[in-house]
């Protein structure tokens, strides 16, 4: 059995069934696509069209796409200005029509802690409207959509399913569409807190640190829901499988002569070292959820970058610039 990562990105789901295969072309049911702009970022775009599709890569049938920051960026104002439209452009495809009511903007996470705080960010940077349109509609540019924005906090503090919170206020506000935002668990560090994923497919709260809760999706709520994450966080057993490999591959290369050591090297990288490694820590150190230091700012600026992109795809024809003044 390959080792199996923990990840909450289709992407990644993909790169490890090849990993975990010999083959090297997608399976039926599974379309893929990728594309980098002028300011480095890459974007890849993965759609799962049927069932077998969704078996082999662990993730329902929906479309997904993956925004990558450019890695010494360090988010500079060109950056930032060019990854707000590429997130904007996407989300716009996503939403389609979707744009006509009410859309409800809903901040997922802890926000006392750092590293689940990204989606009640977002929130506080999110413009909205839906009171000024309704009480005051004179007064309101008209380029700009009705939006109303909810951070419903986490079980441990509200001692209620988020979900079941999020159901009540749709029901009562009625929106046409759904964007949650919250934080995800990656399978590599490079990609913790420069990535950015959506999907049309909606969210689990808490599945990426394999604490899940009630699903936020079109079947619980009746409206069409879109995730929006950013991997902040990556498993401990994760970063020692990695580890492991590398060892392996550098010990394997200096071990052709010796076929039996060499065989050996084999197995232990065809060993299931996921499964093995959390047996290993157990008890102590299961449930290691590790992320980098600057974890602060990073979530700071790529909240930023999502609200910013928010307001822009809702308020189309509303420049970045203009909603300073709003």
């Amino acid at each position: 059995m390959k080792f199996k990562a923990r990840t909450d990105l289709a992407l990644e789901a993909r790169e490890l069934y090849f990993e975990s295969s010999a083959i090297e072309t997608d399976v039926d049911g599974v379309e893929a696509e990728e594309e980098e702009t002028d300011c480095g970022i890459k974007i890849s775009r993965v759609r799962i069209t049927s069932k077998n599709g969704e078996e082999t890569i662990g993730k329902p049938v929906g479309n997904y796409v993956t925004l990558e920051l450019p890695q010494n960026a360090d988010f500079e104002q060109r950056i930032h200005t060019a990854a707000c439209k590429a997130f904007a452009d996407e989300l716009k495809r996503l939403i389609g029509d979707k744009n006509d009511g009410t859309i409800l903007v809903l901040g997922l996470g802890n926000r006392n802690i750092t590293a689940d705080a990204l989606g009640p960010k977002v929130v506080d940077m999110v413009l909205v409207t839906r009171h000024l349109i309704e009480y005051m509609p004179e007064e309101i540019d008209q380029r700009l959509k009705s939006v109303c924005a909810v951070s419903p906090g986490v079980l441990g503090i509200t001692g209620v399913e988020t979900g079941e919170i999020v159901k009540g206020v749709c029901d009562r506000v009625k929106p046409s569409l759904v964007i949650a935002i919250d934080a995800l668990c990656s399978r590599r560090m490079e990609r913790v807190n420069n990535t950015i994923q959506l999907a049309d497919t909606g969210i689990v709260p808490g599945a990426g640190i394999g604490n899940r809760r009630m699903a936020i999706n079109n079947e619980t709520l009746g409206v069409p829901v879109i995730a929006i994450g950013v991997p902040t966080v990556v498993d401990a057993a994760t970063i020692a499988g990695d580890t492991i490999d590398r060892i392996v591959g550098n010990m394997k290369a200096n071990a052709k002569e010796n076929k039996a050591l060499f065989r050996m090297l084999e197995t232990i990288a065809e060993d299931d070292k996921y499964g093995v490694i959390k047996e290993v820590l157990k008890p102590d150190c299961d449930n290691f959820i590790v992320t980098p230091k600057e974890v602060d700012s990073a979530v700071e600026l790529v909240a930023k970058i999502i609200a910013d992109g928010i307001n822009s795809a809702i308020h189309q024809g509303v420049d970045l610039d203009e909603f300073k003044g709003l």
